[in-house]
């Protein structure tokens, strides 16, 4: 399988987490780059549902090493009770997971300032899931964040924890909001911290010392292109680098160990949060929703839904340098006709071809919509290409046209054995 980035290509929920998990039977080491909890993997295994929001898909897969990576931010409760979890369904977690001692923390006024920081937003607000993700990061950018190297020297961090506090709580006061109890959270994080140092180490040692082995590593991103922090529709984007180049940042590898980047995209278009949707149909969602589709993993939100949106999808292959393409949940789209694709936008009376860069003027964007024959057929249990309705093929052949990315693999339902390979 070589190395491989994987990336969403869309604004996250492409279906990563089954493609991740596919993938993880050709590679030997599952690296997460980016993001905190505030992302979910869902990988459904003999019936079995797992969610998993700071462990890479791989810890699934016997045999497999999984590794957090330094440019992750770890919330170490939340990370110690998604362990616990998964052992008890089952899930063997030991020499299989190592977490980079530079990766920050996630600390409890992170979550009050997310939160504080929304509701003062009114209707302007980002749509977080006030995971604490965003002032985690921001405190990263301004030298002055924890991290897991911290956790591990028990004196240190209490210290400059206590810093942190009384630092955090006099901007909480002054927003009205509840302050954090220091005696809490420091016994809190040092009894995780006791419970995750087995798994602490330098990753990126590690890393090159298996490159240097010819190991395969497979890097699990999470979000999407547009919820980048420089690519995607700011401001509504996450606190992280969702795009191709985070991985070689967040893990330490360089580019040029890099095989392919592989992206995922729906075959379709969702959105959970706020921000510009171009292809936003109510009628699309409401056809998904009663399914039992497209509720968010970590939040339960229902996702915003819409027809697939080619404009956006091909400046995520360029961005990304999208090698091969994994489409998903085409079986969506089983009982549509016709279906519409977004194949340009119009603003302001001008066709354009590239999502402008203003969020304003992506929320004025009107979609130029091609339309498709719908297939009218079950593909759930299609196994190879030839096995799909031809007016799937002909659906997923245009989309892989659109986007300028070789068509890989298309999955056709959450198991692992629905997933076609081209």
């Amino acid at each position: 399988m070589a190395n491989t980035i994987l990336i969403g290509a869309q604004w996250g929920d492409e279906g990563k987490g089954k493609i991740i998990d596919v993938l993880t039977a050709r590679a030997d080491i599952v690296v997460r780059s980016q993001g905190g909890n505030n992302a979910g993997h869902t990988v459904i295994e003999r019936g079995k549902k797992y969610i998993l929001h700071l462990i890479p898909s791989g810890i699934l897969r016997r045999g497999k090493m999984c590794v957090i990576g330094n440019g992750v931010v770890v919330d170490p409760v939340a990370l110690v009770g998604e362990i616990e979890g998964l052992r008890k369904l089952g899930v063997k977690i030991d020499k299989n997971l190592l977490i980079s001692d530079c990766a920050h923390l996630v600390l409890p006024y992170h979550r009050a300032l997310d939160e504080q920081r929304e509701l003062r937003k009114g209707r302007a607000k980002i749509g977080t899931t006030k995971r604490g993700i965003g002032p985690a990061y921001g405190d990263k950018a301004a030298r002055t964040g924890l991290r897991m190297c911290d956790l591990m020297q028990p004196r240190l961090f209490s210290k400059k924890l206590q810093a942190k506090i009384r630092e955090n709580n006099a901007i909480l006061r002054a927003l009205g909001a509840k302050p954090i109890n220091y005696d809490e959270v420091n016994d809190a994080y040092l009894a995780a911290g006791a419970k995750l140092r087995p798994f602490v180490t330098n990753t990126v040692v590690y890393l090159h010392r298996a490159l240097q082995r010819d190991k395969e590593i497979l890097f699990e991103g999470a979000q999407g292109t547009f919820l980048d922090i420089d690519h995607g529709t700011y401001p509504y984007v996450t606190s992280s680098n969702t795009t191709a180049g985070g991985a070689c940042t967040g893990t330490g590898v360089p580019p040029h160990r890099v095989d392919r980047v592989m992206g995922v995209m729906k075959a379709y278009t969702t959105r959970v949060g706020e921000g510009a949707l171009p292809t936003e149909d109510r009628q699309v969602a409401k056809r998904l929703h009663e399914l039992g589709r497209e509720f968010g993993a970590t939040t339960g939100r229902a996702r915003r839904c819409g027809w697939f949106d080619a404009v956006a999808t091909r400046y995520a292959a360029m961005i990304n340098g999208i090698d091969d393409l994994a489409i998903t949940n085409l079986d969506g789209l089983d009982d549509v006709d016709p279906i519409k694709v977004c194949v340009a936008y119009r603003l302001n009376g001008k066709r354009i071809d590239v999502p402008p860069s203003d969020a304003l003027q992506l929320e004025n964007c009107e979609p130029i919509y091609e339309e498709h024959r719908g297939w009218k057929k079950s593909t759930e249990r299609a196994a190879k290409f030839s096995h799909l309705p031809p007016r799937a093929r002909a659906y997923v052949k245009r989309i892989s046209e659109l986007t300028g990315a070789r068509l890989s693999m298309i999955s056709v339902g959450p198991e692992r054995a629905q997933t076609i390979f081209l």
